[in-house]
């Protein structure tokens, strides 16, 4: 049998591909190593959100008594709670595996190897090969965690985000090597589940890819939580005790020494482009292990694709189904099918929660525009305050000249999902006046969006702002 795609890799920006190929009536089979739904679903994003809500549901129950809720000091069942998570998780690759099912796409259980345009290798799992012949060929093998030298995940000392998403206790104390997105969220996962959480960070800032306030503000929010930060900081080895670890950091040029029950290592990602055999098939993959493509995800060789991690920044499970989507399309032949996104949004799960979809003030100001900012604290919303999570705030960046939203960063309760309106908002062109205008609900948090967008003209009404003359 000749398909007229493989798919390698089931994660959502493969399955995703695959089940819009067989929707668009493409004949599709999926070559999955491990996990059907991708790192995400089962070792990722979901696991991660589910343990990041226990550690939230448990530090609300202690601040209850500001409610007047009386509970005491709450237990946690550790076993019960990975088993609850491990329960989601197996809902929602179920349901994967089920859609591949129902859309008539074959599976191979296994890792492939290009062969060529229209020959992949897969071997089994019992170690038999077996050659698929295809038209077309979609890379969407995702990306590995990226090792700290003398910080090898062992799983009992070195954690991946892998064995924090599974711990069979809570440690004491715990070290996170990287101040990124996985490492805060885990980090605050941990911090409130009762672990005394120390961050070391090599560069001048935690979140240093995010807009620079919202980095300050979770800095400010880090200190206020009494979590440790050390920039410019470079962990460069650790020794077993009898007490523990003792972990060996660099910090302005000296040498200190912190105690710890176990590392978290959370310093990035790394695509798997290499070794899958596309090189050696004349597909250009750079030294880092990207897959070169052009606006409609294909590569260098015509036939082969790639989407996902493997097919470059930003790495975010939204972005690779996007793309997923676009190369179904290009393949099935509709020739103006392309990835061309005005936006595309970010989202850390940390408490309190991030977002981010746009420009920064800085990028817009380099780009020549008239840069007018709004900015409306959570501290001013009665839905902020009635949730007892007041902190942070909402900030939208908009054209002086066209009044054209350009960008939107957020801080604060539920942001991550705020700022879908704000994504929308910057694709389909809206001013922040014709967001001002638009009538929200009250009490809610998006109403902080919609007071923002009035203060860029200086003219929000829950706070006070100088008027404009």
């Amino acid at each position: 049998m000749t398909y007229d795609v493989l798919v390698l890799g089931a994660g959502p920006a493969g399955y995703v591909c695959a089940i819009r190929c067989a929707q668009l009536g493409l004949k599709t089979a999926v070559v999955e190593k491990k996990h059907y739904g991708g790192v995400c679903l089962n070792v990722g994003c979901i696991p991660s959100k589910a343990l990041i809500n226990a550690g939230k549901t448990l530090k609300k129950i202690r601040e209850a008594d500001v409610m007047g809720i009386q509970v005491g000091e709450p237990t946690l069942d550790v076993a019960k709670m990975v088993s609850w998570k491990e329960g989601i998780v197996g809902k929602l690759t179920g349901g994967v595996s089920g859609l591949l099912k129902n859309h008539k796409i074959d599976t191979f259980d296994g890792t492939a190897r290009v062969l060529g345009r229209d020959k992949v290798e897969v071997t089994g799992k019992d170690g038999k090969k077996q050659v698929l012949a295809t038209k077309n060929v979609v890379v969407a093998v995702g990306s590995t965690p990226i090792e700290v030298p003398g910080f090898a995940f062992d799983g009992e000392h070195v954690w991946s985000s892998t064995e924090a998403l599974a711990p069979k206790s809570i440690p004491q104390r715990m070290l996170v090597i990287g101040g990124g997105y996985i490492g805060l969220e885990l980090g605050l996962v941990y911090h409130n589940l009762g672990t005394e959480i120390r961050v070391v960070e090599f560069m001048d800032r935690v979140l240093p890819g995010m807009e620079g306030e919202l980095s300050k503000e979770m800095g400010r929010s880090l200190k206020k939580k009494k979590i440790s930060v050390h920039h410019g900081a470079k962990a460069v080895g650790y020794e077993k005790t009898k007490s523990g670890l003792k972990v060996k950091v660099e910090i302005g040029g000296k040498i200190e020494t912190f105690e710890c029950d176990v590392i978290l290592s959370t310093v990035g990602r790394r695509p798997n482009g290499k070794g899958l055999g596309l090189e050696e098939a004349g597909v250009k993959v750079d030294d880092r292990g990207f897959v070169g493509v052009d606006a409609q995800r294909q590569t260098n060789v015509p036939g082969i694709y790639a989407i996902g991690d493997v097919a470059g920044q930003p790495m975010l499970a939204h972005k690779g189904s996007h793309e997923g989507l676009v190369a179904a399309a290009a393949i099935a032949g509709d020739k103006g099918s392309a990835y061309d996104p005005a936006c595309i949004p970010a989202v850390i799960f940390t408490d309190p929660e991030i977002a981010s979809v746009g420009l920064t003030a800085e990028e817009a100001k380099a780009k020549g525009f008239d840069v007018r900012e709004g900015k409306f604290p959570f501290a001013a919303s009665g839905r902020a305050l009635s949730i007892n999570e007041p902190e942070g705030w909402c900030k939208i960046i908009a054209d002086g000249k066209t009044d054209k939203i350009l960008g939107v960063h957020m801080i604060g309760p539920e942001v991550t999902e705020l700022i879908a309106e704000a994504a929308l908002a910057i694709e389909v062109g809206a001013t922040a006046g014709d967001l001002a205008s638009t009538i929200h609900a009250h009490p809610t948090l998006p109403e902080a969006m919609m007071e923002a967008s009035e203060a860029v003209h200086s003219m929000a009404v829950h706070i006070f702002q100088s008027p404009k003359r």
